[in-house]
């Protein structure tokens, strides 16, 4: 059945292949079913609800992805927009959180229709294909920073923004070893490898305190979700604060998406000659009615997680990755404590090695041509200088246009790259 429905032959995969590859991103992006709850729940919002809430869109989102889109990306709220949510909107602006969800639920709805009328696989098809190099390449420094800093390795620093954290905190060590001991399955060509290294790195992390066992039963019913479900406050839908906040999700979700799409299909090498994401529209879908969705049952907005690198890296290459990873998010409902037992420090190394995975199409890049190559640079340092893929494609996507107008190759770019480079410099002004 799974051979037949997700083509596991044409694809040069196998079941155990694509359980696994869904097995190593649901372990790389569970953090999110500990972290969504404690961000939401500054604005006032029921945290055991947000758990159900996140674990269920993230479930909803992520099936329509294998069994619609049928291509191994895992879905969850986002990093960044549940940030945007909560410090910004609810707690900087004064709204209440009902005012937000209503925000991402008209952000929904608007991307289901921009995805029906392929407005948004248009844009991801005008992404010249130096810079869809260069968005993959960005994604791994992106990805690999996230790791170091979850695992305390790179800490906030003001005399310099970043610097090394303490090599002799227990957490730092058991990821530096997680590294070595992944870098050497990985070498040495062993299946499974980052999984591997994950359930190593939470062993070693026991006798440091830092694995740390749940206290009680492993297995519960997922809390109720009636404290944040369908609440929406539809009276403040015509005003001006709506519109700025409703763009404002929109922007930044559609870039996230885009970026990570773009990525992580150009890596696994699932591009296209012409550059072009296989099944984009379907996959958009997935992304939009999951935001609606998350909005209904209480969460931020959903998008495409960039720890689907970690799966792919393992070898997935179709929805049947996806459908593991949705089962993994069903299970987590009822064994909540038994996956968030898993340390930062495990999952950091992976989060690593899929950076450098990441980097590989950067040797595809034109770097003799500065119309190609400032941008692709820009596109690759923004990212994680900015703690943000959409930032990253919206620095790169300008210069390539104002460098290819002012250089009198006007004739590369196509006309919704100026559309979108308008567009861009509205967003600047706006912020």
């Amino acid at each position: 059945m799974f051979e037949k429905f997700f083509r596991l032959a044409e694809n040069k995969t196998t079941i155990r292949t694509e359980v696994l590859a869904g097995l190593t991103t649901f372990m790389t992006m569970a953090y999110i079913l500990a972290v969504n709850p404690s961000i939401l729940s500054a604005t006032g919002m029921d945290r055991n609800a947000l758990f159900t809430a996140t674990a269920l869109s993230a479930l909803v989102a992520t099936l329509v992805m294998a069994l619609y889109a049928k291509l191994p990306f895992a879905l969850a709220p986002g990093m960044g927009l549940n940030a945007f949510f909560a410090f910004t909107v609810v707690l900087g602006m004064g709204h209440s959180w009902q005012f937000a969800l209503t925000a991402v639920f008209i952000e929904g709805i608007i991307f289901i229709l921009l995805t029906a009328f392929n407005i948004r696989e248009l844009i991801i098809n005008s992404i010249p294909m130096n810079m869809k190099h260069a968005v993959s390449a960005g994604i791994g420094l992106f990805i690999a920073f996230i790791g170091l800093q979850n695992a305390g390795v790179i800490v906030n620093n003001d005399a310099v923004l970043v610097g090394l954290g303490s090599i002799k905190t227990h957490t730092v060590i058991v990821a530096l070893l997680g590294v070595i001991i992944t870098g050497v399955l990985l070498a040495r060509k062993v299946k499974g490898a980052l999984l591997i290294g994950i359930f190593a790195a939470t062993l070693i992390g026991i006798p440091f305190g830092v694995t740390v066992f749940p206290d009680g039963s492993l297995v519960s019913l997922p809390p109720s979700i009636a404290p944040i479900f369908l609440q929406f406050e539809f009276h403040n839908i015509f005003t001006l604060d709506m519109l700025v906040v409703v763009f404002t999700f929109l922007f930044v979700d559609m870039f996230d998406t885009v970026g990570t799409l773009v990525g992580v299909s150009d890596k696994a090498g699932m591009l296209s000659p012409e550059g072009k994401v296989p099944r984009a529209k379907e996959a958009l879908f997935a992304d939009a009615i999951g935001t609606t969705a998350g909005a209904m049952l209480g969460t931020s907005t959903v998008t495409t997680y960039v720890e689907s690198a970690s799966g792919v890296a393992e070898g997935g290459r179709t929805g049947l990755t996806a459908l593991s990873v949705a089962g993994l998010f069903l299970l987590a409902l009822f064994l909540a404590p038994l996956f968030l037992m898993i340390p930062a420090a495990a999952t950091a190394p992976v989060l690593f090695l899929v950076g450098l995975f990441m980097m590989s199409p950067i040797l595809k890049i034109d770097l003799n041509d500065f119309t190609e190559a400032i941008p692709a640079f820009f596109t690759i340092i923004m990212m994680p200088l900015s703690y943000s893929i959409a930032e990253g494609i919206v620095f790169g996507m300008l210069s390539y246009v104002l460098l290819k107008v002012f250089t009198g190759k006007h004739r590369e770019v196509t006309p919704v790259m100026y559309v979108l480079a308008v567009l861009f410099i509205i967003s600047f002004f706006a912020k």
